[in-house]
């Protein structure tokens, strides 16, 4: 397993991308850096046991100004995990378009969910219970909304960088717009072979805020906590999460899948 593939690979859940660098927020989004370029990667999904639970894929494709992230997992027994985010970038980082498909024993609420930021809605087919349940919904969706580019913000963010929030939408057959807390938790080493490399380790908080954030730690719903490791350099590159995949999850791990002949 060389540093290269590690590199390439280890973006995921959605919102994943490498070389693409943001400095700070303002009202007219998230700023640019760096242009993202094409990618291909395979990920591996293992419970806190170590148990491989599925396999996936990661592919960026860029179409001009416009990035076109796909993140799939296909689990044994046949659930999956399918995201598939288009995003800006311009002066700015913006996302245009998200879709998350959940399916399968895997997941205790399926669930199909478009959200489309230009024309403010989100498109929802709930799948629980052999029935479908379609709708949509006009939503305020604000210009930092993380749906689907977390990582790549999250990568890309300076090691000395203050806590921020962005605030993302939470999945589910009634979507609710929560606050992502970012905040730098100091540097682990971590090893390719037998050489040493440094990451900076961060923690993202789920504030879900109102009276419903006050209550949901009481009544054991406050959403786990994703921890995130990024390598340090000149080009900063996620290279584990740790975090659900859905909403009240349980916490899983994203790695590098190697090839095997």
């Amino acid at each position: 397993m060389n540093y290269a593939r590690l590199k390439t690979a280890l973006v995921a859940m959605a919102l994943l991308s490498s070389h693409c660098l943001l400095q700070g927020q303002d009202q007219n989004g998230l700023k640019l850096r760096h242009r993202a370029g094409s990618a291909h990667g395979f990920l591996i999904l293992r419970d806190q046991a170590g148990a491989t639970l599925a396999s996936g894929d990661l592919t960026q494709i860029p179409y001009g100004d416009r990035i076109k992230l796909r993140v799939v997992f296909h689990f044994r027994d046949g659930s999956l995990h399918e995201e598939t985010t288009v995003y800006s970038q311009r002066r700015d980082l913006r996302l245009i378009s998200d879709h998350l498909v959940q399916r399968g024993s895997f997941f205790p609420n399926p669930c199909d969910i478009t959200i489309d930021k230009r024309s403010q809605q989100v498109s929802i087919r709930a799948l629980s219970n052999g029935k479908e349940v379609a709708k949509t919904e006009q939503m305020d969706l604000p210009d930092d909304l993380a749906n689907g580019i977390l990582f790549v913000l999250v990568e890309n963010l300076q090691p000395n960088a203050p806590k921020i929030e962005v605030p993302y939408l939470a999945p589910s057959a009634k979507p609710r717009m929560v606050k992502l807390a970012i905040a730098s938790e100091g540097e682990e080493q971590f090893k390719v072979s037998a050489r040493p490399y440094k990451a900076m380790k961060y923690d993202i908080k789920v504030n879900i805020g109102g009276v419903a954030g006050v209550v949901a730690p009481m009544i054991g719903k406050q959403p786990a906590d994703i921890h995130v490791w990024v390598s340090e350099g000149a080009v900063p590159t996620v290279v584990r999460i740790d975090g659900p995949l859905y909403t009240e999850g349980p916490v899983w791990n994203i790695e590098l899948a190697s090839p095997v002949w």
